[in-house]
């Protein structure tokens, strides 16, 4: 069911900082910065020959990983991200097996402008899991 991985999210507490050490230090190419108010987030993507790391910080006080930065101050891997073909097929299928969708249970656009959910950590040996409608 799940496809290729898409991205690896670290959340950082100084978007810039992170930025200069990917493009400066490592030579990466990194996208703009986007901010993300439905998510509470600005990201920014560097781009790599077989995936991307998605480096997040929080878009203003309520930020949902705002409470992240809280315990791990210098930040930290926040989450895997892998494509899927078709996103309520797959949802549908987790949910018959007992795994939980965060939130709503329903899709958002995510900052590649696709379709993602989130399974809880808890269901998937700790580790939080976006799953991104990809077409293919």
């Amino acid at each position: 069911m799940i496809g290729r991985l898409n991205h690896v999210a670290i959340v950082v507490p100084d978007l810039d900082a992170a930025v200069r050490t990917y493009r400066d230090g490592l030579g990466a190419a990194v996208s703009p910065p986007e901010d993300l108010p439905e998510h509470g987030v600005t990201v920014v993507f560097v781009t790599l020959p077989n995936s991307k790391v998605e480096l997040v910080a929080p878009l203003g006080e309520t930020s949902p990983v705002a409470s992240f930065l809280d315990r791990n101050p210098a930040g930290g891997m926040h989450h895997i991200c892998f494509e899927v073909a078709d996103l309520g097929a797959a949802r549908d299928r987790l949910v018959a097996e007992g795994m939980r969708v965060l939130g709503s249970g329903e899709p958002k656009l995510g900052a590649h402008g696709l379709p993602v959910l989130f399974l809880h950590p808890k269901d998937l040996h700790g580790t939080l899991v976006e799953l991104e409608e990809v077409a293919r």
